[in-house]
């Protein structure tokens, strides 16, 4: 893992977040408390991970972008969010389960209890509403947020293709770091 040196790492309450392997921390990331994240993550410029109430878990892959908030509900609301999960500027993420290949447009937000499903597509600025929960494999929009239609061929194909761009980045950065 690479922490750049204004990101910090920091203990809640006894426990300390565990960052898998090849991870990055961009200046300004804050991850705190109950944190458990998998491997090649990337954690971007002012991103706050605060698992202080409740956990957080995160899978393999998944990149937290620019100014993007993670957070939980003190007793009843983890967060989930699964592997290959691309996580635009600016989301808030709030107690809520966000599987594996989605992507989080920016400034959009996600509340308790909410369950995105895989293969999905969260468009810039939509809300999603306590409780709601989406079919795998389509586009969810506006405010409130609901599914408008299923994903086509491409969408599904840019998944994978926003992860990739993600883990270039993150290596890109972590080379450039190592040589300073």
């Amino acid at each position: 893992m690479y922490v750049m040196p204004q990101a910090s790492v920091l203990p809640y309450e006894g426990k300390t977040p565990k960052i898998g392997k090849d991870s990055f921390l961009a200046n300004g990331a804050h991850l705190i408390g109950d944190l458990i994240a998998g491997q090649d993550c990337s954690f971007w410029f002012n991103t706050v991970v605060r698992a202080d109430c409740n956990y957080i878990r995160i899978g393999d892959r998944t990149n937290v972008q620019d100014g993007t908030i993670v957070h939980v509900t003190n007793g009843t609301g983890p967060t989930f969010i699964g592997s290959d999960v691309t996580i635009g500027h600016q989301a808030t993420i709030h107690a809520c389960t966000i599987k594996d290949f989605v992507l989080v447009g920016m400034s959009a937000t996600i509340l308790d209890g909410a369950v995105i499903n895989n293969h999905s597509f969260i468009a810039a600025g939509s809300v999603i509403t306590p409780g709601k929960e989406f079919p795998e494999g389509v586009m969810i929009m506006g405010s409130p947020a609901r599914a408008v239609r299923d994903l086509t061929e491409k969408e599904l194909k840019f998944l994978e293709v926003s992860r990739n761009n993600y883990l270039h980045y993150k290596k890109n950065y972590y080379d450039q770091c190592q040589q300073k």
